[in-house]
């Protein structure tokens, strides 16, 4: 995910190590803090909440999957649109504001998808809530550092933390209500985050102002940023052209999470067994858990001891054949099941380690490199749904993850082709607290 126009750098005064004094709990946090982290915890949980019940949305609507596949590209398009323009928003409505508005619209476009009659009009619900997603996601990390207690790393832990969460129980709680109903998901999405618009609404304060401007001026207001930043970033070779291996890697990444609902039913169906969105919702949920745990304990210490470059390729690599075993097993339950799961262990690594990469490429500001990145990537995975239920139908339950697999490989070569821009990547974070940064600023 993307940070706010105020993303913080690490803290350059004094913390409770350098003074001697105890270090603060990363557990006592003020109100505020846990606020957010529960409104990002939510959050989070809307990329994966709809998986569990796409096939229940394809009976009970008479949609095709093609159809209920768009749930995602819609969602996906307008984050991915969004992220270059949410520096530009929040540099000028400032952090709690953003925060609001991005909740504001999450809850309304929620709720409206799941009084929807139509799949044409959830898909249009979903456009919706992907902007809303795309304000709030983008502030959350700014948020969180500006009220925690402790320091900024303890502050990235919390919000890396909600991150994990909210991957890892989305599929879980969208197979549980979805369960009950295929709109369970979307008004349980819409409760959650009213909760969390009207907690920070009440606890969330504003900057405090400056004891030493004019009149008890304000802190300064952040820069301003430029509306076209973000396009302008694009400019520069090394973020160029992680972006794009971003693109193609996202194709891949939701070809498995978006169409996968279909092949597990057909298999499972085959096989005589019951396999509904709970079921589904535990897969999924395996799946979150692993990226999660991948992404947050793994992937730092495999960059630190290998290096970027030679773990997005191994990552690359066995996201292949991940696919490509996909591919093949379509007509087996146990090893749909077991390959999904394992590829989430991949996925995070991946997460994090193309994240770094494109961090550790580029001297542009943060949040515009992060955005941009983001923008970008979100792209790839607004695709690979709409044109998987086609390919589906047209050449085989297979097909799509072949086609993902292909689009691995051209990431894989195109990192290759970009090495002379990327001959500086790998080396030691400033310190710890940036590298925290730089793995959460595009995790998601």
């Amino acid at each position: 995910m993307t940070s706010a126009t105020t993303e913080p750098r690490p803290d350059t005064g004094s913390t409770p190590a350098a003074t001697g004094t105890p270090k603060a709990s990363i557990l006592r946090q003020p109100t505020a803090v846990w606020a957010i982290a529960f409104a990002c915890a939510v959050s989070f949980m809307g990329i994966g909440l709809v998986d569990p019940i796409l096939p229940a949305i394809s009976h009970e609507l008479g949609a095709s999957p093609s159809q209920t596949m768009l749930l995602f590209t819609s969602y996906l398009f307008i984050t991915g649109a969004a992220m270059f323009f949410t520096s530009w928003v929040s540099s000028r409505l400032g952090v709690k504001r953003t925060l609001l508005a991005g909740l504001v619209l999450v809850v309304a476009f929620a709720a409206l998808a799941g009084a929807s009659g139509s799949v044409d009009a959830i898909i249009g619900f979903r456009a919706g809530w992907g902007l809303g997603n795309a304000l709030f996601i983008s502030t959350a990390l700014a948020a969180i550092v500006g009220a925690a207690s402790g320091g900024s790393r303890q502050a990235i832990v919390l919000y890396e933390a909600a991150l994990g969460v909210g991957l890892a129980v989305g599929p879980l709680v969208g197979g549980v209500l979805g369960s009950l109903s295929w709109r369970g998901p979307f008004f349980g999405t819409a409760a959650l985050m009213a909760v969390a618009l009207i907690a920070i609404l009440v606890l969330l304060r504003q900057p405090k102002r400056s004891a030493g401007g004019a009149g008890g001026a304000a802190a300064p207001a952040p820069e301003k940023i430029s509306i076209l930043a973000g396009f302008r970033a694009l400019r520069n070779p090394a973020l160029r052209s992680l972006s794009l291996v971003a693109l193609f890697y996202n194709f891949g990444f939701f070809v498995l999470l978006a169409y996968s609902p279909y092949p597990l039913e057909a298999a499972a169906q085959a096989t005589g067994s019951a396999f509904g969105a709970h079921e589904l919702g535990l897969v999924f949920f395996g799946w979150g858990l692993a990226l999660a745990i991948t992404s947050v304990l793994v992937a730092p210490a495999l960059t630190r001891r290998f290096g970027l470059r030679p773990v997005l390729f191994t990552m690359l690599g066995g996201l292949t054949a991940c696919l490509v075993l996909l591919g093949c097993l379509t007509g087996s339950l146990a090893g749909l099941v077991v390959i999904v799961v394992v590829s989430g262990l991949l996925l995070g690594v991946m997460n994090t380690a193309l994240t770094e990469a494109v961090m550790e490429a580029t001297d542009l500001p943060r949040n515009v490199a992060s955005s941009t990145y983001s923008g970008v990537r979100f792209m790839g995975g607004a695709v690979a749904p709409a044109v998987a239920g086609p390919i589906s139908e047209a050449l085989g339950a297979g097909a799509p993850y072949w086609f993902g697999a292909g689009a691995i490989v051209v990431a894989m070569a195109m990192l290759g082709i970009a090495g002379r821009h990327l001959a500086h990547i790998g080396r030691p974070h400033e310190s710890a607290t940036e590298e925290a940064q730089d793995i959460t600023a595009g995790d998601a």
